[in-house]
């Protein structure tokens, strides 16, 4: 297979059918606005966050409190995920770009517009208002990309404010029932798994047709990790051994858990929105998945009582910071956009976004008065002390998402050996990952 070498074939990779125009715009400030439309007093903004979402009445507070102070109005459109991923090139390459957009975080998306010029650069921003100082190491990681639109160093292109992590759910009373408490180490993780199995009790809530197990398997490595290995597979610092601890260690405890019934044998047609439902109807005690669960879970489960701990033996985690704010390169009011992003990091916004289930990134945990939110802020709070956000298995290629669930839907039913496995899935990182180094 030939290796993706420029930009717009990495773009083509992942936006497949969309046009991606990329062109080489002359470099620019986090300054004033400029054109024509300067002194304009609207403030054009796109997110795709639905109304009832943490961050939909946070940032719809936020827009309250910014047209009140500056006397701006603000022009709001809500556009799908989709919309915006789809057209993002031909949009912000227009007169049709707004001031300021979610954009989703990432190599693939916010490095790869900001690499082709089509983003502005806000490190100008970010200094006077002190939003570096707002956010965790890892959780600035996204939001930097350098000339090649790798995230993790060189110029500020987003901002952060909010953030998402995977930990273990648990089921409360089924823990209790079984006479079980919460493990400290990776050992005891194993014996109530199989505490769980001995009682006939399938314990992980899994799915194998998308996410989930890919996310699982990356959380074993960690286990094994440090931060240096981390860079290396995320942001192409060192070559990765796909036969060293990490990987090996990953890939043969997922065969081991299956044959161990710890996970459902079926677990390869099994989607994540089955594993999640598995979790709530109380079949399944335990769920490593993400945050983006938790509101849902809050909502919908009234048969037990449940919680959340870090995965043990690990300090390492899976997360990241949520999706950006970014500025156009070609927006008419960026000076309005940065006050903005301001007010979204104030702490009564950000208190806003705890309070209706999401993750501020510079939350006082004083502002969170529901005892649930807070429970899972304290979590992600902890995760980030240890600068333990480690992003996602999937990130570092355009394609590697699929080529994983594959990979270990092959381990799974053996079909393919785990070294094999890792074999295939090296080769495939190494054939994208071996241009940046």
């Amino acid at each position: 297979m030939a290796r993706i070498t420029s930009n717009t074939q990495r773009a083509l990779a992942v936006a497949g059918s969309a046009t991606v125009v990329a062109l080489a715009l002359s470099a620019c400030t986090s300054g004033g606005d400029t054109g024509a439309d300067a002194a304009s007093d609207t403030l054009k903004l796109w997110h795709y966050e639905s109304a009832d979402s943490a961050m939909g009445v946070a940032w719809a507070e936020a827009i309250e409190i910014f047209e009140d102070e500056t006397g701006a109005t603000v022009e709001f459109e809500e556009k799908s995920f989709e919309q915006i991923r789809s057209t993002a090139s031909q949009v912000l390459n227009s007169d049709e770009a707004p001031d300021i957009m979610e954009f989703n975080k990432g190599n693939a998306t916010a490095g790869l517009l900001a690499s082709q010029g089509l983003l502005t650069d806000i490190s100008d921003a970010v200094a006077e208002h002190g939003w570096d100082d707002k956010l965790a190491p890892a959780l600035q990681t996204t939001a930097r990309y350098d000339e090649d639109g790798v995230m993790g160093t060189g110029a500020w292109y987003g901002i952060p404010n909010y953030g998402e992590f995977v930990t273990v759910y648990y089921n409360k009373d089924a823990f209790a029932d079984a006479g079980l408490d919460v493990p400290t180490t990776y050992d005891e993780f194993v014996d109530v798994l199989d505490a769980f199995a001995a009682q006939g009790i399938t314990p992980l809530a899994e799915a194998g047709l998308e996410y989930p197990l890919g996310q699982l398997w990356y959380q074993l490595a960690l286990s094994k990790a440090d931060r240096q290995w981390v860079n290396d597979y995320q942001l192409y610092e060192n070559p990765v051994d796909w036969n060293g601890e990490e990987i090996s260690f990953a890939t043969e405890t997922l065969a081991q858990w299956v044959d161990a019934g710890y996970i459902s044998k079926d677990v390869s047609g099994i989607k994540a929105e089955d594993a999640g439902v598995s979790f709530i109807n109380g079949s399944a005690p335990i769920f490593v998945s993400g945050s983006w669960w938790y509101g849902r879970f809050v909502s919908e489960i009234d048969g037990f009582d449940w919680g959340v701990f870090s995965m043990p033996g690990s300090d390492l985690s899976l997360g990241s910071s949520g999706n950006l704010w970014v500025v156009p390169e070609r927006a008419a009011n960026k000076d309005l956009a940065y006050q903005f992003i301001e007010i979204t990091m104030r702490p009564e916004i950000q208190a806003l976004i705890g309070n209706n289930g999401g993750l501020p990134v510079a939350a006082d945990e004083a502002d969170i008065t529901d005892e649930k939110s807070l429970e899972l802020i304290q979590a992600f709070n902890a995760v980030n002390e240890v600068d333990g956000l480690s992003f996602y298995p999937d990130w570092p290629t355009p394609t590697f998402y699929d080529q994983l669930v594959a990979g270990l839907q092959e381990v799974v039913n053996g079909t393919k050996t785990p070294a094999e496995v890792q074999e295939q899935l090296g080769a495939e990182y190494e054939d994208y990952a071996g241009d940046f180094r």
